[in-house]
């Protein structure tokens, strides 16, 4: 196989890769936080098996993420003592602060404008969950049939942790604690679920390289008998 097949089958193997990547798909869902220090950490168990503790701080922010690597986090510096500043502590009960990030527009469902993010300190039942505290601050809420959290006081009206095209759901972070007013984009018309014409050439070209590599191999057989 001469240097330059050998190149075109990287540049065709390359071409796939990023006809790859270019269908990545997310998911549009709530995810659940908790606050350790000056950091966020996404939650190992769902609000409805945590019960936090009296002084915790624990978030939720909408948006369109691959996986919780790829989550976006709560927006806001507030602590605690900023968020329960106006709740005093009361005997048998627990206040848990939230930070709820209703997301950014690009990352909204279509039609719908997401509210501007907010603080709230719910004071519970100290054997309450973060879904009891949720529910005291934050209500409507919203679950599906397998009790995944689908809406945060009435937001959004509907759909459940659809799975959307990448490009559909680009977080837009650059106004930290803001509420976004601009437009939902328009959903994509391409086919999300099916493979791309670049991933088509892609492979047409290494099945035309392949029938190139045989056919010189074969010459140079029949030039050396």
């Amino acid at each position: 196989m001469t240097r330059r097949v050998v190149l075109l089958f990287l540049a065709a193997f390359l071409l796939i890769g990023s006809a790859g990547q270019a269908q990545a798909a997310g998911y549009r869902y709530w995810s659940f936080w908790d606050r350790d220090g000056d950091s966020w950490v996404y939650a190992t168990q769902g609000p409805s098996l945590v019960r936090p503790s009296d002084g915790d701080v624990q978030g939720f922010r909408f948006a369109v993420s691959e996986n919780s690597g790829d989550a976006a986090q709560p927006r806001g510096t507030a602590d605690f003592a900023a968020i329960c500043a106006k709740t005093p502590a009361e005997d048998g009960s627990k206040r848990v602060a939230l930070v709820l990030d209703f997301g950014t527009a690009s990352d909204a469902p279509s039609g719908e404008t997401p509210p501007a993010p907010r603080t709230a300190c719910a004071q519970v039942s100290p054997d309450a969950t973060t879904a009891d505290a949720l529910a005291a601050v934050a209500d409507p809420l919203r679950y599906n049939t397998n009790a995944l959290l689908c809406g945060i006081a009435g937001y959004p009206k509907s759909g459940c942790g659809e799975q959307v095209a990448r490009n559909e759901g680009a977080q837009d972070d650059t106004q930290e604690g803001s509420a976004a007013t601009a437009a939902p984009d328009e959903k994509s018309t391409q086919d999300d679920d099916g493979p791309s014409v670049g991933l088509y050439a892609g492979i047409a070209l290494v099945a035309a390289l392949a029938g190139a590599a045989a056919w010189q191999a074969r010459r140079r057989r029949n030039a050396t008998d």
